[in-house]
C-alpha cells in the first residue's frame, strides 16, 4: 500500500552543502504521494521543481505553498486527475541550489599557441578562477542532471573550465596582443571571454558571472628574450646620460675628497677652483666618441714627424724618409726649457729663449 504524505512541511536546509546544486527530496519508504494538506517552504537562493512521470509539473520561487490549492491543480490538468483531492499523486521533488559557486580554480593543462607580432608563434599559460550559478533550473535539469538524485559543482567543473579555455583561446588569438601586453590587459580579456562564453553557458541553464584572470604566463626562453629587450630599450641612447651621471659623480667625490680639496685651496685657488672643476666636467660631459678617437690619434702623431719633402708621417727616430728617401732634420731641444723646437726655429716657443 502506497505510504500518504501527511507531513506538515517539505523544505531542504542547505546550509551544510555549499557545493551541492541539486538535492531530490528523499520520501519515506520511497514513496513519493503527496496529499492535500502538505505544505512547502523554498528558502532564498532556492528554487523547487515537480516533476510527474518524468515531465516539469511546475518550478516554485523562493516561498511557503499550500499544495493543496497552489500544485494540485496544476497536476490535475496536467495528467488529466478526476478524484479531486481524495487519491494521492505520485511526484518527485528536486531542489535547486541557484546562489553563486564562487572560487572555481581554472589554469590550461595545455599552453594556448598564440601569435605574437614580434616573436612569432609562442605558447601561453593561464591560470585563474570563476564564478556560475544556475539561471534556468528547468532547462538545466533538462540539460544536465535529470534525474540524479544530487549534483555538485565536481560534476561539472571540468566541462565548464573546457569551455572556458576555448573561448580564452579564441580571444587571444583575435585580441592580436603581443606578450609584452597580456598582462595589463587581463581585464579585457576578462570581457572578452565572458561575452563569448554567456551563450554556451545559457543553453545548459547556467550563467558565468564572474571571471579572473589571474595571470598569462610565457615559456622561460621567451621572457629571458623580454628582459634582454627591455634592458637594451632602456640603455639605447642613453650613453650620453650615463657619462653625464658618471660626471657628476666624479665631481661629488672630489668635493668630498679632503685632499684634493686642499690642493685647490693650497694653490690659491679658492672658489675659482669649484668653477674650474665645473667647466672641466662640463667639457667631459660634452665628450663624444669622436673625442675620444681624436685623442688616440694626437697621442699617436706626438711620437711621429713628417717628411717635408713627401708629407709621410714618419717615426720620430727616423733619419730618412721610407718614402721618398729625403733625410730628416734634426731635432733640436731649448737649453733653457727643454722643449723640443723645429731645426730651423731660432727661438724657443715655449719660454722664448734665443736658440
Amino acid at each position: 500500500m502506497a505510504w500518504t504524505l501527511f507531513r506538515k512541511n517539505i523544505e531542504w536546509n542547505n546550509d551544510n552543502a555549499k557545493d551541492v546544486m541539486v538535492y531530490k527530496y528523499p520520501f519515506k519508504d520511497n514513496g513519493r504521494e503527496l496529499n492535500n494538506k502538505s505544505t512547502l517552504t523554498v528558502r532564498e537562493s532556492q528554487v523547487a521543481i515537480f516533476v510527474h512521470k518524468g515531465k516539469i509539473a511546475d518550478v516554485f520561487e523562493p516561498g511557503l505553498y499550500e499544495l493543496g490549492t497552489q500544485i494540485f491543480p496544476i497536476l490535475s490538468k496536467l495528467v488529466a486527475w478526476k478524484y479531486a483531492f481524495q487519491t494521492p499523486i505520485t511526484v518527485d521533488i528536486y531542489f535547486v541550489n541557484t546562489k553563486q559557486f564562487t572560487n572555481i580554480k581554472w589554469g590550461t593543462q595545455n599552453p594556448i599557441i598564440m601569435r605574437d607580432p614580434e616573436f612569432g608563434n609562442i605558447r601561453v599559460r593561464g591560470y585563474g578562477a570563476f564564478a556560475f550559478k544556475v539561471d534556468d533550473a528547468g532547462t538545466f535539469l533538462k540539460e544536465l542532471f535529470g534525474t540524479n538524485s544530487t549534483y555538485e559543482t565536481d560534476d561539472i567543473k571540468d566541462w565548464t573550465k573546457t569551455m572556458l579555455i576555448s573561448a580564452l583561446s579564441d580571444a587571444l588569438g583575435e585580441s592580436k596582443l603581443s606578450a609584452l601586453d597580456l598582462a595589463g590587459n587581463t581585464l579585457e580579456l576578462n570581457e572578452i571571454v565572458k561575452e563569448s562564453i554567456s551563450s554556451k553557458f545559457k543553453e545548459i541553464g547556467l550563467k558565468l558571472t564572474n571571471l579572473f584572470i589571474e595571470n598569462m604566463s610565457v615559456p622561460q626562453e621567451i621572457e629571458k628574450a623580454l628582459d634582454e629587450k627591455s634592458k637594451l630599450t632602456i640603455l639605447s641612447g642613453s650613453t650620453d646620460t650615463m657619462m653625464k651621471v658618471a660626471a657628476a659623480e666624479a665631481m661629488k667625490t672630489a668635493a668630498a675628497n679632503e685632499g684634493a680639496g686642499g690642493a685647490f685651496m693650497g694653490a690659491g685657488v679658492g672658489m675659482g677652483a669649484g668653477v674650474g672643476m665645473g667647466a672641466i666636467m662640463a667639457e667631459a660631459m660634452k665628450a663624444s666618441p669622436n673625442s675620444q678617437t681624436a685623442s688616440t690619434q694626437n697621442t699617436q702623431n706626438s711620437n711621429s714627424k713628417v717628411c717635408p719633402k713627401c708629407g709621410e708621417s714618419i717615426a720620430e727616430s727616423a733619419k730618412f724618409c721610407p718614402s721618398c728617401g729625403e733625410k730628416m732634420p734634426v731635432n733640436k731641444f731649448c737649453s733653457n726649457c727643454g722643449q723640443k723646437v723645429d731645426a730651423s726655429a731660432k727661438f724657443c716657443p715655449s719660454c722664448g729663449n734665443k736658440l
